[in-house]
């Protein structure tokens, strides 16, 4: 119900995928900004914002698992592997 809905919003397997990895890099930013802007709060406050920020990439790439799954059953996913395939032979 909820990827469906995602998916009539026009959310797709791949804006879900970017936004991974973009957390993915938001995180290690988030961590380093921490230790930069923060001083005298150790190390510790650093990791606890990088792993904040860090869980939210799980999640992404589940979202995209889900679209995709969802893509491939309403006929919507841009390329199916079969076609990828016989393209590159």
């Amino acid at each position: 119900m909820v990827i469906r809905k995602l998916h009539e919003m026009g959310v797709r397997s791949e804006h879900a995928y970017l936004a991974a990895f973009v957390s993915i890099g938001l995180s290690v930013a988030s961590w380093a900004g921490s230790l930069r802007m923060e001083p005298g709060t150790g190390l510790a406050r650093a990791d606890r914002w990088g792993i904040f920020v860090g869980e939210w990439a799980p999640t992404f790439f589940g979202l995209g698992l889900a679209l995709s799954h969802y893509e491939q059953h309403d006929g919507t996913l841009i390329v199916d592997a079969r076609e990828y395939r016989n393209a590159s032979v």
